[in-house]
C-alpha cells in the first residue's frame, strides 16, 4: 500500500519581476524546490486583467510544497511585501507520496 504524508501546497501570484524575490524566500525557508509558471490573464477584486510585458506587469505563479514549519517560515518572510507588492499567497494541505522529498 502506498503511504502519503500531509504537506502544504503554496501558490504565490506575483508580478514576474518579483519571481526571484519569491524564490529566494523559498530557498531561505529551506524548501527544496519550486516551479514558476506564467499567468496570462485573470480576474480579481479590481476586475479583469491580462499580461502586459511592455509595462512589466505580467504575472507568474510560484508553486512549492513544504512541511508546515517551512511553509510558515516562508509566509512570515513574505508577509511584509504581500500588500505593498500585490502578492497573493495561498496554502492548503495536500497528500504527497514520497514525503521525504518535500
Amino acid at each position: 500500500m502506498i503511504e502519503t504524508v500531509i504537506r502544504k501546497r503554496i501558490e504565490i501570484l506575483a508580478d514576474s519581476a518579483l519571481a526571484r524575490r519569491v524564490t529566494d524566500a523559498i530557498d531561505r525557508a529551506g524548501i527544496t524546490g519550486w516551479t514558476v509558471t506564467p499567468v496570462t490573464s485573470g480576474k480579481g477584486r479590481d476586475g479583469q486583467w491580462r499580461e502586459e510585458r511592455v509595462l512589466g506587469t505580467d504575472k507568474v505563479f510560484v508553486l512549492t510544497i513544504a512541511p508546515q514549519e517551512k511553509a510558515m517560515a516562508l509566509a512570515e518572510d513574505l508577509a511584509p511585501i504581500l500588500s505593498s507588492h500585490g502578492l497573493l499567497l495561498t496554502m492548503w494541505d495536500v497528500e504527497v507520496i514520497r514525503g521525504e522529498r518535500f
